[in-house]
């Protein structure tokens, strides 16, 4: 009964977000035109500093997560926050739902429609500036990019739980063009300063970009990577969880 109603929930958020315009505008089509405009003016040989990767190479996997970023932070955190306020998340403890269901289910509902996102921008990056992979390395990319979203998703979670419905936007916002900037989405961290590099080092967004850089390099991703992204997953996932009791207490 309760992998049912965690199912059912899962269905319900997907199908309201496909409905939201705002949604299909800033996580599906708004990273693939800033892909055009960061990486998509610059020659196909132009390398980027510090790495061994062109510049659209580079700009695909980066703006591909951020696009996820988006999809699974922004739209979740604000839409439990709103929850909460109209008594939707009241309604549903009344329920079989357990609290772990509802993390579960905002989590994956956000990881399935970052998806669109990735998928759109790999699109634009072979269809007009030519990049080419093997077709394992585009499994691969989809694959880990898509994952590695899952982190985002549940931090979304926790920030929903953890703001209100006034503050959660500029709290979510924060969060989410800081991780963006300094994990280097937007532009490499090779110009940054070294102390500040070695900040960048250890972010989930670092990260998470260096998961599609190892594999467009040909290798799997670095065992240092995947251990940065599964240890926030426990931290944002076990903040979430605790966030969710903590309000239920209050209700």
């Amino acid at each position: 009964m309760q992998n049912t109603g965690t199912t059912k929930l899962v269905k319900l958020e997907i199908i309201r977000a496909l409905r939201n315009k705002k949604y299909m505008f800033f996580t599906v089509l708004y990273p693939a035109a800033l892909f055009l405009m960061l990486g998509g003016t610059l020659s196909g040989t132009t390398k980027v500093m510090g790495t061994d990767l062109t510049m659209p190479a580079f700009y695909m996997v980066a703006m591909a997560s951020f696009g996820a970023l988006t999809a699974v932070l922004m739209g979740n955190s604000e839409r439990i926050a709103k929850e909460r306020e109209a008594g939707w998340v009241r309604q549903l403890r009344l329920t079989t739902l357990p609290g772990h269901g509802y993390v579960i289910a905002k989590t994956a509902s956000a990881g399935v429609l970052s998806l669109p996102a990735i998928l759109v921008v790999f699109a634009v990056a072979a269809g007009v500036k030519g990049v080419r992979f093997e077709a394992w390395q585009w499994l691969a990319l989809t694959g880990s990019i898509w994952a590695g979203s899952l982190v985002f998703a549940a931090l979304g979670v926790a920030l929903g739980y953890l703001a209100s419905g006034d503050t959660v936007r500029p709290v979510t916002m924060l969060c989410y063009f800081g991780l963006s900037i300094l994990g280097g989405l937007w532009m490499p961290t090779a110009n940054f300063p070294g102390w500040l590099r070695a900040i960048c080092e250890w972010l989930p967004t670092h990260a998470y970009a260096g998961l599609g850089q190892a594999i467009e390099l040909g290798g799997a991703p670095h065992a240092k990577d995947v251990a940065i992204l599964a240890g926030y997953f426990v931290l944002f996932t076990g903040a979430a969880a605790w966030l969710y009791r903590k309000d239920s207490l209050k209700a």
